[in-house]
């Protein structure tokens, strides 16, 4: 038995998140049936996370368990022959039977792209939140500033049927940039809450619509409620960046010490 690491991109305009469903394509969906045509066998895959509707990746980690002897680069190549345009897998390699793709993370980045314009782009239509309103990055920045620590996060997660748990979350980065047009916020910690970043965007697009101020971001915190946070910005705009784990969870027995 191997276990091995796909690596993913894909646009997830057309796609209604990552776990398969009964009445939707899905990206898990896709990617079990080009795996099937490959190796001719029903595959085990664990996704790094629940991507919703709408939400695009530059980096999806899968783990599958295989008794398959296919080497990494044919199934690489094998599968991005079988999959549609808007899936591609980057890179394939073999990990110990420990790993799994969920639970050995230890943190995710994420991107949130606004295009920043008075004149939508038919180029960006699905992949970027348009959004006319001037959007001043100094200040935003000084909103994000607050988020970075560990934080209860309540008041930016969407209450679903799922267990509550312990809510706080340690975010290691969170800030803005603009690249001509495009405004983008980054944001990464050792884990997410249900909608959380599509939360923080959407207070922090209230902070540029002069609704709160950049200091009112630790009291919205400190509140642990959600009808004291902004809206729940769009999918459209929202990018798994990268996924992290330790680097001693990726290396197979034979390997270490070298």
């Amino acid at each position: 038995m191997r276990n091995l690491l796909l690596t993913l991109c894909y646009d997830g305009a057309g796609y209604h998140g990552w776990q398969i469903q009964e009445n939707a394509v899905a990206v898990q969906q896709v990617l079990q049936e080009a795996i099937e045509k490959v190796l001719q066998q029903k595959p085990d895959i664990k996704g790094c996370s629940r991507t919703d509707t709408g939400v695009h990746a530059h980096c999806f980690c899968v783990s599958m368990k295989t008794g398959h002897p296919i080497p990494c680069q044919r199934l690489q190549a094998a599968l991005n022959h079988f999959l549609p345009p808007d899936m591609a897998v980057l890179s394939c390699r073999e990990v110990p039977l420990s790993f799994h793709a969920r639970y050995s993370c230890v943190g995710k980045e994420y991107e949130y792209v606004i295009w920043n314009s008075p004149v939508r782009s038919p180029f960006l239509r699905d992949r970027a939140l348009h959004y006319w309103y001037p959007l001043d990055v100094e200040q935003l920045n000084r909103a994000a500033a607050h988020f970075v620590g560990p934080h209860d996060f309540t008041s930016f997660c969407t209450t679903d049927s799922r267990d509550r748990g312990d809510m706080t979350r340690t975010v290691t980065a969170s800030h803005w940039r603009r690249e001509g047009e495009k405004v983008i916020y980054t944001v990464a910690a050792d884990g997410f809450l249900y909608n959380m970043v599509r939360i923080l965007v959407g207070t922090m697009l209230r902070v540029a619509e002069r609704k709160f101020t950049p200091e009112e971001m630790p009291r919205i915190l400190q509140a642990k409620d959600r009808r004291k946070a902004g809206p729940t910005a769009p999918a459209c705009g929202l990018y798994l960046n990268r996924v992290f784990y330790d680097p001693a969870d990726l290396i197979l027995p034979g390997e270490k010490g070298e």
